[in-house]
């Protein structure tokens, strides 16, 4: 007799987010008094800018809460589509600009329209765990790559070639990449794609962090690319993870499977998220997001010192994002370092099997998304316990 609790074998291999074990055993020493500084999540410390609070308050107060276009509202594609082009210099037509839940839908929508079944899509190791997870649920295989330092954690061209197959239909990207912060350089990026395209496939490149760069001004791969899948999201840079909207920048020949998906899967992002989005890509927004990314880069130069003046070894300083991803063996494996600077410091930090399996145990992830006096507190902590 068949179980009628059983459920899908897809879930089986699906994993429990490994940040969130720590978060929860940091709430529980918070709850019973203990000071922990966090530098555990992907989420930044920046409140959502007030116009964008603002525009969302009065898309409500004027009762625009209703299902919308399901490609997102005409204001909100156009804005993005104008952003490319006064920020980067990219013509991305609006009819191409698909608003989404966040970059997670943009990844879903983008996997689901691209892997049949047992289709094999090249990614990182160490890479972002919910790619992984996407493209298992849509019944594809994550080949992970592994990547090292020598290559700044991330794939190259001849990554793509020596590991692809018959069975290969893409390679999925992230520039700047959690948890590592890295930046795929320009000329390896067309590479990467010029050999994808060579060999039959399909690019996505997760571009969630493009704001928050920190060597060089934000880039973007559509100023010089069109055949290719591209992800962002209003999370990160604007401050807005509970809001909950995003975009996919679709190619041309995939714009009605997309939209298909779309009313299918979740219909259209929130209405009140699309107006408030609209309101980021204003002036003073703009003004604000500069601000935010000098912070951050104060930030990192000040943790990526502080560390390695600890004794972890930070071999690639990050360019993007808000992570570093430190090499932890001196003090030992991941796991029991993330274990004891909790406990023993009360300082919450992510252990790198999180990511992967590659050097996992070699690695631990930082996140400065605290203030510099924390940041400090955090190093002060942590050079006591392991000294």
């Amino acid at each position: 007799m068949t179980d009628p609790h059983r459920l899908a074998a897809r879930v089986d291999e699906i994993r429990h987010f490994g940040v969130m074990a720590v978060a929860d055993e940091a709430w529980r020493l918070e709850h019973e008094g203990r000071s922990v500084i966090w530098l555990l999540a992907g989420e930044p410390d920046f409140g959502t800018p007030p116009p964008v609070v603002e525009a969302a308050h009065a898309s409500i107060a004027h009762g625009k809460v209703h299902y919308t276009s399901s490609l997102g509202i005409p204001a909100l594609r156009e804005a993005i589509s104008q952003h490319y082009d006064t920020r980067f210099g990219a013509d991305v037509p609006v009819d191409r600009i698909v608003v989404t839940t966040g970059a997670s839908g943009a990844l879903s929508l983008a996997l689901a329209a691209l892997v049949d079944r047992d289709e094999r899509v090249l990614m990182t190791d160490p890479g972002y765990p919910c790619n992984r997870a996407f493209t298992r649920i849509f019944e594809g295989v994550a080949a992970t790559v592994p990547v090292g330092a020598d290559t700044g954690y991330q794939l190259t061209a001849d990554h793509v070639r020596s590991r692809w197959d018959d069975r290969t239909r893409g390679v999925l990207l992230a520039t700047p990449s959690n948890p590592t912060g890295t930046v795929v350089p320009s000329a390896e990026l067309d590479a990467i794609a010029a050999a994808t395209t060579e060999l039959g496939g399909t690019l996505v490149v997760d571009e969630i962090y493009s704001e928050l760069v920190y060597d060089h001004p934000p880039t973007t791969v559509l100023d010089r690319l069109d055949d290719v899948f591209v992800v962002n999201s209003f999370s990160k840079t604007y401050g807005m993870t509970g809001w909950r909207l995003g975009w996919l920048v679709v190619p041309e020949w995939a714009l009605d499977a997309v939209a298909r998906l779309v009313q299918n899967l979740y219909i259209s992002a929130p209405a009140p998220s699309q107006w408030g989005g609209v309101a980021a890509f204003t002036p003073e927004v703009t003004t604000e997001v500069e601000r935010r990314r000098t912070v951050l880069h104060s930030r990192r130069d000040l943790l990526v010192e502080g560390l390695r003046s600890i004794g972890f070894a930070v071999p690639v300083v990050p360019q993007g994002a808000f992570y570093v991803y430190a090499d932890c063996s001196a003090f030992g494996p991941s796991g029991d370092v993330a274990h004891r600077l909790l406990h023993e410091a009360g300082v919450a930090v992510t252990p790198g099997d999180d990511f992967g399996v590659h050097d996992a145990d070699r690695h631990v992830r930082f996140s400065y998304t605290a203030p510099k006096s924390r940041l400090t507190e955090a190093l002060d902590r942590m050079a006591k316990l392991l000294s």
